[in-house]
């Protein structure tokens, strides 16, 4: 069993980036995620954190960003999204100035990550370019008898009617089903349209988290309404599959009522 959590849409903000969205809650509600995973016990064995890591991607927000994420306990593994620079994240959690797209392979506690980046620079909407199948089918091929983490921002379009600059565009998506088809894939974890969503395609889960900056409300039908909201997405992979429970950060719950433990185990 692995567990690890997904964080995305981070948007963070260096007060002196001249962000005229930019608020104090973002990077406080960061800082109150890393605080409850730091008291999960036991420790998650990754955090994922799927892009827009920052809002403007200038060197002092990635700056803030790295003093920010210091205090987190597990392993965490980045992707970039439409709000990031590849400049500026690579000038500070890089090797230095550096343009070249971010990809990255690894494995933790029995599973293959492989985060791809998904950026047009200057677009909202994603895509993966050749450079980016070619590392994915090299990456494949390795651990080959592991089960594969797919993170990247923009989701696959699993819908043909579906807003074009939420996802990868049609050609990729189908470029990605057909790559990945031979391969057992534990799930994609994505971002970039700030809801909460599991998606079954093709037989591959995806699991999309709202985020930590905001939501979007799913019954404005016209218009793009955004709200209050925030959180983060728990993940245990298992032979039999995934499970994603969902964590709110935002708007701030009210408890109810506590069952103890005690109590709970004469259920019957």
């Amino acid at each position: 069993m692995t567990r690890f959590i997904h964080l995305t849409d981070l948007h963070v903000s260096h007060p002196g980036a001249g962000d005229a969205k930019a608020t104090a809650t973002g990077l406080e509600t960061l800082r109150q995620a890393i605080v409850a995973i730091n008291a999960m016990d036991p420790q998650p064995d990754f955090v994922v954190a799927s892009g827009d890591l920052t809002n403007m991607g200038d060197e002092r927000s990635y700056t803030l960003l790295k003093e920010t994420l210091a205090p987190l306990k597990a392993p965490l593994i980045p992707a970039l999204g439409n709000h990031d620079r590849r400049a500026g994240y690579h000038a500070v959690f890089g090797a230095g100035p550096s343009d070249a797209p971010l990809f990255s392979s690894q494995t933790i506690a029995g599973l293959h990550i492989i985060a791809l980046d998904t950026m047009i620079p200057n677009h909202v909407a994603g895509t993966i370019d050749d450079a980016q199948f070619q590392m994915l089918d090299t990456a494949l091929a390795d651990n080959a008898d592991l089960p594969k983490l797919i993170v990247m921002h923009h989701p696959p379009r699993v819908d043909d009617a579906g807003l074009p600059w939420g996802s990868i565009d049609m050609p990729a998506t189908h470029r990605l089903a057909e790559t990945l088809q031979p391969h057992r894939i534990a799930a994609i974890l994505s971002g970039h349209i700030h809801i909460n969503q599991m998606s079954l395609w093709h037989g591959i889960p995806i699991l999309v988290s709202t985020g930590l900056d905001s939501t979007i409300d799913l019954l404005e039908r016209v218009d793009l309404r955004i709200m209050e909201g925030a959180g983060f997405t728990i993940c245990t992979y298992r032979d039999s599959g995934i499970t994603a429970s969902y964590v709110s950060l935002l708007p701030e719950a009210r408890e109810l009522g506590v069952i103890d433990r005690a109590r709970l185990l004469k259920f019957t």
